[in-house]
């Protein structure tokens, strides 16, 4: 199913060498003042063809909206976005309807499909559908933005290659300003230097995106089935080349005690906080009003131009391979606007599936518990 979401639905339309890839939002609230030079900015940080860190496609990727938008707001209407595919080359994918790339969906989609799949460049298994997310993201956090809940993410590491601990204000200001999506100018230097060397050993790169959201109110979520770290991961490990998506401290938890793990509770400015984040603004599935955070793991590119081994699925037998054509020799910097996405959307959803006020209008008045300014509690 393309489908995602209760009550702020996406439905993601196209493939990646189709005529276009889109969004369709259902459920957003009417009367939203939707700025779409902020959906393109957004858009924009995704892009294609921007530096040598990414594919060379050159996409303007400029955001075309079908329905929903009446006088400059939203109609109640499923809000249907678009951007156009320009830069196709296809020439290079026909052989692997025969040969399925490794690191590919290519063998288990023709069995899904019959052999039916559109398989140019990757069809709807393409990073590129991964612009979906983002313009849906980009609705969901102007709502979210009425109500004091901030998001941010950066680039936490490539290639083993890790930022320090920054702040919420840092990874703001620093994640514009750099091609790697680092926020950290002395470790995205270091990173882009990584990128540019494995590119020129036809080779690829993984790492980590640190997501955040802060502003978030508590209580949001519910016990077992739909809890917030289950909702949100789930969007999380449906972006294309994630492995792994774990909360707060995530996989260090297993080497800490719960003397060290326990967040001890606090007063500050008359609101309940706690001295640390350790998991991650989640406890038994509820938001706690923390900030939430999570770390999301990013293969390596499977696209690489060294020969690799595979299967002639024709004549069942062995042969290599060499993928031609144009991709990232990292992912990682363009999935930092996508994780943003995934988290307003699934934020949105909580708020109006606990039934909130969804105010319209900005209000910067708002002092959520969850916007500590200082400290471990700003992660």
């Amino acid at each position: 199913m393309n489908t995602f979401g209760a009550l702020f639905r996406m439905t993601v339309i196209g493939e990646s060498h189709g005529q276009m890839v889109g969004v369709v939002v259902d459920g957003c609230p009417a009367g939203v003042p939707l700025d779409l030079a902020a959906v393109q900015v957004q858009l924009d940080r995704r892009r294609p063809g921007r530096s040598l860190l990414s594919s060379s496609r050159d996409e303007k990727d400029r955001v075309r909206v079908l329905s929903g938008l009446h006088g400059g707001r939203t109609s109640g209407a499923p809000l249907t976005m678009v951007i156009d595919n320009g830069d196709i080359d296809s020439s290079s994918y026909e052989q692997f309807r025969h040969i399925p790339r490794p690191g590919h969906a290519d063998y288990p989609a023709s069995v899904r499909y019959g052999g039916h799949n559109d398989h140019r460049g990757g069809g709807q298994f393409s990073g590129r559908l991964t612009a979906s997310l983002v313009m849906a993201g980009a609705v969901a956090r102007q709502v979210l933005s009425c109500h004091g809940i901030e998001i941010a993410a950066h680039t936490l590491e490539v290639g083993g290659i890790r930022a320090p601990d920054l702040s919420f204000d840092q990874v703001v200001a620093g994640n514009c300003t750099s091609e790697t999506g680092c926020a950290d100018s002395p470790t995205a230097a270091r990173i882009e230097e990584a990128i540019l060397e494995a590119r020129e050993a036809g080779d690829s790169l993984g790492g980590v995106v640190e997501g955040r959201a802060r502003g978030v109110p508590p209580g949001l979520g519910d016990p077992l089935f739909h809890k917030v770290d289950a909702y949100l991961g789930q969007l999380l490990l449906s972006i294309p080349a994630v492995k792994a998506v774990a909360f707060g401290d995530g996989f260090s938890a297993a080497r800490m005690r719960g003397s060290e793990h326990n967040d001890p509770y606090e007063v500050r400015d008359g609101l309940i906080v706690t001295s640390t984040n350790h998991a991650g603004g989640v406890l038994g599935g509820l938001t706690t009003g923390m900030p939430l955070v999570a770390q999301v793991v990013i293969k390596p590119t499977s696209s690489i131009a060294r020969e690799q081994r595979s299967v002639d699925l024709r004549t069942m037998q062995p042969t290599t391979l060499r993928v031609g054509g144009r991709h990232d020799p990292c992912i990682v910097p363009r999935a930092v606007p996508v994780v943003e996405g995934a988290f307003a959307v699934v934020l949105l959803d909580l708020l109006l599936r606990r039934g909130a006020d969804v105010h319209l209008e900005a209000d910067h008045g708002r002092n959520h518990p969850g916007r500590p300014k200082d400290g471990r509690g700003d992660r």
